[in-house]
């Protein structure tokens, strides 16, 4: 563990919320690396070496201003950061724009931050833009989604040359309110899902490359800021989100219905990724509770109506825990603690999921 001093520098941002949750990635080397909000931009830790408990001491990433942070991976395991970011101009107005970054290797420092500007001219509706939503497809182009300010959906991708086309407005999307969710699958496909005031709209490629095509709008009741998707079959996402009626945590995967799957989850996303327990493929769901506390939840994947088994930590925490494995295959939970400190929690070797005490980084 750090010291008083360090773990002073290790806090991160005041007010972080559940969009600006802390994150969890594993590198190419097997290493996990932790992101999270900052005064001054995003404080990064690392493991000392794969699986370790020892974490190297946090770095800060500077991006003054930054308000939203969406990270991910590609198939190569370099780590794609995009924030929205909040600047104060010499005559105090507030611009806003959306910034890319990637970090090749754990521990290293990421390229230059560059920004992919705004769609909006008009301020107002420029101070209005969504968080931007990520998708690195398996030949590496990046695709980064955001809502606008009249709730239409716009893109922004590099082209084969790796330079940036202009803003793409998705024709004809009206209505999209809080956060999307996109996946880039193992078949090279991609899929995106968001809500919106009439429910949901589902795009999806047919084939690797393809046209993204119209979203399908479905009337799913879908509470807001609260998506999360996850590969659990060959080609094939589940879409996780919060039910506004309270009925917990809800399960869809397209041509089913929405499967309850219990759990009484407060507000935030929730996080999703798949494991091995006990000699079977389960998902292990993940957000913070009603009671403000960290919520892990484990079922077989792809058989959640025989049961979701929920265990609440008892550690109150700020935003929505984050998952990942490490080199070994254990389950690795992160959380910022009400204290602001980033504490994480690794998988004993126990039958089920026992998590070992919470460690400060």
């Amino acid at each position: 563990m750090l010291g008083q001093d360090s773990r002073a520098a290790s806090r991160v941002a005041p007010g972080a919320d559940a969009v600006r949750g802390i994150r969890l990635t594993r590198g190419k080397e097997g290493r996990l690396t932790a992101y999270a909000p900052a005064e001054g931009g995003i404080r990064r830790w690392t493991e000392s070496r794969p699986g370790s408990l020892v974490w190297e001491p946090p770095v800060l990433l500077p991006v003054p201003g930054l308000s939203d942070l969406t990270v991910t991976q590609d198939a190569n395991s370099y780590v794609h950061l995009v924030g929205r970011r909040e600047r104060r101009t010499a005559d105090r107005r507030t611009t806003v724009d959306v910034v890319y970054a990637i970090q090749y290797q754990s521990g290293r420092a990421v390229t230059e931050w560059r920004s992919l500007g705004n769609p909006h001219k008009d301020p107002q509706d420029a101070a209005a833009l969504g968080v931007p939503a990520v998708v690195v497809t398996g030949t590496g182009m990046v695709h980064v989604f955001v809502r606008k300010a009249d709730g239409g959906l716009t893109l922004r991708r590099e082209r084969s040359d790796g330079k940036w086309r202009g803003w793409e407005d998705r024709k004809g999307v009206t209505g999209v309110e809080g956060g999307l969710a996109g996946i880039a699958l193992s078949s090279g496909r991609m899929e995106l899902f968001a809500t919106t005031t009439e429910g949901t709209l589902h795009w999806f490629q047919k084939e690797p490359g393809g046209v993204l095509g119209d979203g399908y709008p479905a009337r799913l009741a879908v509470a807001r800021d609260t998506l999360a998707v996850l590969e659990t079959g060959p080609d094939r996402p589940t879409f996780y989100w919060t039910d506004p009626g309270g009925r917990g945590v809800v399960a869809y995967r397209a041509g089913g219905w929405p499967m309850a799957l219990g759990g009484a989850p407060g507000e935030g996303p929730h996080t999703a990724v798949r494991t091995f327990l006990d000699g079977y493929d389960c998902t292990v769901l993940a957000h913070r509770g009603a009671e403000g506390t960290a919520v892990v939840g484990v079922g077989v994947t792809e058989d959640e109506g025989n049961g979701m088994w929920w265990s609440d930590t008892g550690l109150r925490c700020l935003a929505a825990p984050a998952l990942a494995q490490d080199v070994f295959g254990r389950l690795v939970v992160a959380v910022v603690g009400e204290d602001g400190v980033p504490k994480v929690a690794r998988q004993t070797d126990e039958p089920g999921l026992t998590l070992s005490e919470w460690r400060t980084l």
